[in-house]
């Protein structure tokens, strides 16, 4: 299979400035996703997709040279992930080169394993349209996740007698960290309509921390500091 490395970073953050380029224990986040890719692949199979110079520059540090520059109606808060993905094929099938999946690798989660990868790669099924890493869910819709109703009362999403949240069926959230993409399904629906979805559990909390505040990055300094992974 032909895969495209998808690196998605845009400039704008208004959770942590510049957070894509910002040091984390000497090393800009930007390039822990970066670093990962290279142990899988060339980097003419590695896409940073991003609308800013600085960004382009820090990739630019370690020799990873950007193909384009992300149009801005696709760098905006409300700018869709698919249609990100789909910017970076059209990009590519301009040039004669076609590829059967993406793996969209988010800086902001930087803790990855090799072995992560591999494995999702490996248990990959020809049929499937995603496959995502995720981790179990504390929170549950059976037990303690509600909406409120019209008159602004709390309603447990999931209509079910559950009295401890182990008794709860088990759920599921996506980490950030890997999603495997088939490119045939993105050029046709979209994720919201996927049907045919599995998952990679990762059990370590360190491999899902998604960095979009001071608070979390403190959490990812001190991993790091810890040697906790």
């Amino acid at each position: 299979m032909k895969i495209l490395y998808l690196i998605p970073a845009r400039g704008g953050s208004k959770g942590l400035l510049k957070k894509n380029i910002k040091l984390l224990h000497n090393k800009p986040l930007l390039h822990y996703s970066i670093d990962f890719a290279r142990k899988f692949t060339t980097d003419d199979n590695i896409c940073l997709s991003t609308d800013n110079k600085e960004i382009i520059d820090c990739a630019k540090d370690i020799n990873l040279e950007v193909e384009f520059i992300r149009p801005k109606h696709l760098a905006s808060e409300t700018a869709d992930t698919i249609g990100v993905i789909n910017h970076a094929i059209k990009h590519y099938e301009a040039k004669g080169i076609f590829y059967e999946l993406v793996i969209l690798l988010q800086p902001t989660t930087p803790f990855r394993k090799k072995e992560h990868l591999v494995e999702m790669i490996d248990s990959w099924e020809n049929n499937l349209e995603l496959l995502v890493s995720v981790k179990e869910a504390h929170d549950s819709p059976y037990f303690n996740l509600f909406e409120e109703n019209d008159a602004q009362e709390l309603v447990r999403i999931k209509d079910a007698i559950v009295s401890r949240r182990q008794d709860a069926p088990k759920v599921y959230a996506y980490n950030g960290s890997i999603y495997i993409f088939n490119i045939k399904s993105l050029k046709s629906k979209s994720i919201s309509d996927f049907k045919k979805i599995k998952k990679y559990v990762m059990t370590n909390p360190v491999f899902s921390i998604d960095i979009d505040t001071h608070f979390d990055w403190l959490i990812a300094e001190t991993v790091i500091k810890n040697q906790l992974i």
